[in-house]
C-alpha cells in the first residue's frame, strides 16, 4: 500500500477529476447496456413448473405474489448437501434488505434450489435469512435454466452454463432468471438470465471493496473467493 503516489491537495483533486471523467463515461456505457438488456426479446414459458415452498406447493405464477415481475435466484444447494454454496450465501446476505424495496417497484424475488426444502430450511434458519426459498426438486426447472447438471453431462462436456457447453465444473451452478407475467391473460415470459461473473453486480460488499486501496485483494489467492466464509464462520 505504501508505493502509492502522495500528492498535495490540488494535484490530488486534478487526478481525481481525471478519473471521474472515466467513471462518468463508464456510467453512460452501463446505462446504455441496461437499456439494451431491457429491450431483449422475451420467450414464452410453456412448462407448468411446480415448487415446494414454506406454504406448500406453488406454481411459477404463484411466485409473482400479485406483481408482474419476478426475479428467481438459482441458489446452489443440491440434494444431500449440508450447507449452501458459500458464494451463493454471500449474495443471499444482500437479499433481505433489497426485497422490501423491490416489492415497491412491482418486483417479487425468491430463491430456488434443487435440494428438497427440508434439507435447506435448517440452513436458512442458521443464516437468519427471511427471503422466500423454494425447492424445484422433482421438476425440470433447474435443468431448463441450466443450473443443474447430471454427472454424465459434465463428463461429456455437454453441460451448458452461461450459454456455452462445458462451462461449469459441478452438478449445481449459480444464476438468476427474470420473468414477466401479463396481467391480462396470465402468460408468463422469460426475459433474462445471468450467470457466472454476471452475478457480480448484485454483490454489494464487493463494490464497496472496489473503492478501498486494496480492492478485492484476490489476485494472489488460489481461486477467486477462496477467502470467503459463511457469515457466521469467520471466527472474529
Amino acid at each position: 500500500m505504501t508505493d502509492h503516489r502522495v500528492l498535495d491537495h490540488d494535484d490530488w483533486v486534478a487526478a481525481r477529476k481525471a478519473l471521474l471523467r472515466k467513471e462518468k463515461e463508464f456510467t453512460r456505457l452501463r446505462d446504455a447496456l441496461t437499456r439494451e438488456r431491457r429491450a431483449l426479446p422475451w420467450e414464452r414459458v410453456t412448462q407448468d413448473y411446480r415448487f415446494d415452498g414454506p406454504d406448500g406447493p406453488e406454481t411459477l405464477a404463484d411466485l409473482f405474489d400479485g406483481r408482474s415481475q419476478l426475479i428467481v435466484y438459482h441458489f446452489m444447494y443440491g440434494p444431500g448437501w449440508d450447507e449452501g454454496c458459500k458464494s451463493c450465501s454471500f449474495l443471499a446476505d444482500h437479499f433481505d434488505p433489497a426485497i422490501v424495496h423491490l416489492n415497491q417497484r412491482d418486483v417479487s424475488m425468491v430463491a430456488v434450489s434443487h435440494a428438497p426444502r427440508a434439507e435447506f430450511e435448517p440452513f436458512q434458519r442458521r443464516m437468519g435469512w427471511r427471503f422466500k426459498w423454494l425447492s424445484s426438486h422433482g421438476s425440470s426447472f433447474n435443468r431448463d435454466y441450466n443450473v443443474t447438471f447430471t454427472r454424465d453431462q459434465l463428463d461429456r462436456g455437454a453441460a451448458v452454463y452461461n450459454y456455452r457447453p462445458g462451462g461449469f465444473s459441478g452438478t449445481e451452478a449459480p444464476g438468476a432468471s427474470v420473468f414477466c407475467r401479463d396481467p391480462a391473460d396470465g402468460q408468463i415470459y422469460h426475459t433474462y438470465s445471468v450467470y457466472s461473473r454476471g452475478l457480480d453486480m448484485f454483490i454489494t460488499a464487493y463494490h464497496w471493496l472496489d473503492i478501498v486501496p486494496k480492492g478485492r485483494d484476490e489476485d494472489r489467492l488460489d481461486y477467486t473467493m477462496s477467502w470467503l466464509r459463511l457469515h457466521d464462520a469467520y471466527g472474529d
